[in-house]
C-alpha cells in the first residue's frame, strides 16, 4: 500500500531517539501546523516577556528521576463521606462539586500549581505560562463528559466484538503512522457512536474506519485518500458508503469531536513526578490496553492515566529516593478519585496485561514489544496476573 499522502509521524513518547529526531509531544494542542522554529516564553527566573528559541532537545532532555514513591494517587481532599459511591468512583471529588471547580486553585498548594504550569509548558500544551493553570482546569472540567454511566453495549454487540474492532483499528492506525491522540479519539468516537446511532454488525468495521477518519481530520496534518481507506477494508465498502456513514456519525454525535485523552494526563502526571522513560513507556502500554477493555469506559481519563502510571511504577519496582517520593506525592495530588476506583482499574489493566500475549487481539502487545518502545510488553512482571494483582493489593 502506497503511503504517499499519509502522515509520517513518530511515536509520541519516542524518548530513545536522538534529540533532533524527536517530534514535539501533544502536537495538536501545540498547534503543530505552525512553523518548526517557534518562539517560547523564557523559563526559570528570567522574564516571561523575553523570547527564547526552543531547540528540539529542550522538550524531553530534562533529567527524569528513576525513583518514585509507593502509594495510591488520591483526590484533592480526604473527605469523601459527603459523596455517594457512584460519585466517588466516577466523578471528580471537589469540595463543592463540579460547580466549585473555579475555586480549585484555593485547594491546591502553590508548589503544585508551579509544577503543573512547568509541565504543561515543557510538554507544549501552553505557549504562554500565564494560561497554563487555566488550561489545566479546563482539562479537568471537560473530562467529565468523556466517560459513560455504564459499560453496556447495544444488544447486537459483545465485548469480544468490540475488542476485535479496536484491535483492528490499532493495526490500521499503526500502518498509517498517525499520532497517538488520533487513536484515543477514534476509540472514543466508536464508543459514542455505538450508543448514539443504530449500527448493524455488518457495518461495524465501516463505523470504526469512519471514526478513525474523523479523528484524523481533527488531529492530523495530512489525511489519507478515501479510496485508500476502502483498500484497507479490502473494498468491502464503497466510497459512497463510507461518506454516508461519516455524515451519519457526524449527525449522531451532533458534530462534537471534543475529547481530552488520558494520554495527556499521563504525560502531565509523569512529568510532575519525574518518572523515568521506562515507567512512561510501561504506563503508555497499559493505557493503550485499556482501550480494549469495555469496563474502562466508565472511568475518567485522569483516573485511567493515574492508575496506569501507578501500576507501571509498581511493576517496574524502581528504587526510591526522598526527591522521587516528594515528586510522586505532588503528582498524586493532581488526580481526583477514590482509592477503590483506582484499584479496580489496576486490576483490570493487570489482567489485560497478563493475557495480552495469548489473546487474538494482540496488536498492542506486538506494538510495544519492539525495541523502539523498550519492549515493555515483554517485561517479566507482566507474565502472570497473580503477580500483578498481588502487587496491587
Amino acid at each position: 500500500m502506497a503511503r504517499t499522502g499519509f502522515s509520517d509521524s513518530k511515536p509520541l513518547l519516542d524518548l530513545h531517539k536522538k534529540a533532533d529526531e524527536r517530534r514535539a509531544p501533544l502536537r495538536t494542542w501545540a498547534n503543530a501546523c505552525g512553523p518548526v522554529d517557534r518562539w517560547q516564553p523564557a523559563e526559570a527566573e528570567e522574564s516571561r516577556m523575553v523570547p527564547v528559541r526552543m531547540e528540539p532537545d529542550c522538550r524531553w532532555d530534562r533529567s527524569l528521576l528513576m525513583r518514585t514513591s509507593e502509594g495510591i494517587i488520591m483526590g484533592f481532599h480526604e473527605d469523601g463521606g459527603k459523596h455517594s459511591a457512584d460519585v466517588e468512583e466516577h466523578m471528580l471529588l471537589y469540595r463543592h462539586g463540579l460547580r466549585g471547580l473555579h475555586s480549585l486553585q484555593t485547594l491546591v498548594p502553590s508548589l503544585l500549581r508551579h509544577e503543573v504550569e512547568t509541565a504543561l509548558e515543557k510538554l507544549g500544551l501552553a505557549w504562554d505560562r500565564s494560561y497554563a493553570w487555566d488550561m489545566f482546569l479546563i482539562m479537568m472540567r471537560t473530562q467529565t463528559g468523556n466517560s459513560f454511566p455504564n459499560a453496556d453495549l447495544p444488544r447486537h454487540f459483545t465485548d469480544i466484538t468490540r475488542a476485535v474492532l479496536v484491535d483492528w483499528l490499532i493495526q490500521v492506525h499503526e500502518s498509517l503512522h498517525f499520532q497517538d491522540e488520533t487513536l484515543y479519539l477514534a476509540i472514543h468516537l466508536v464508543n459514542c457512536s455505538l450508543r448514539q446511532i443504530k449500527v448493524t454488525t455488518v457495518n461495524l468495521q465501516l463505523l470504526g474506519m469512519v471514526c478513525l477518519f474523523l479523528a484524523a481530520k481533527k488531529e492530523e496534518c495530512l489525511l489519507p485518500e478515501v479510496s485508500g481507506l476502502c483498500l484497507l477494508m479490502d473494498h468491502a465498502y464503497t466510497r459512497n458508503q463510507l461518506l454516508r456513514m461519516e455524515r451519519k456519525v457526524f449527525s449522531g454525535l451532533k458534530f462534537n469531536l471534543s475529547f481530552c485523552p488520558p494520554l495527556h494526563f499521563l504525560l502531565l502526571f509523569s512529568s510532575v513526578a519525574r518518572c523515568s522513560a521506562n515507567v512512561v513507556w510501561m504506563a503508555h502500554y497499559l493505557l493503550e490496553l485499556s482501550l480494549l477493555e469495555v469496563q474502562c469506559v466508565v472511568f475518567l481519563p485522569a483516573q485511567l492515566a493515574g492508575a496506569a502510571l501507578c501500576l507501571s511504577r509498581k511493576v517496574l519496582q524502581e528504587p526510591l529516593t526522598p526527591e522521587g517520593e516528594a515528586a510522586w506525592c505532588l503528582a498524586s495530588s493532581i488526580h481526583v478519585g477514590s482509592e477503590t476506583a483506582l484499584l479496580r482499574i489496576m486490576h483490570i489493566l493487570a489482567n489485560a496485561a497478563s493475557k495480552a500475549h495469548i489473546r487474538e487481539t494482540c496488536a498492542t502487545f506486538v506494538k510495544f514489544s519492539s525495541p523502539e518502545k523498550m519492549c515493555v510488553s515483554r517485561h517479566p512482571g507482566l507474565k502472570t496476573a497473580h503477580a500483578l494483582l498481588g502487587v496491587c493489593t
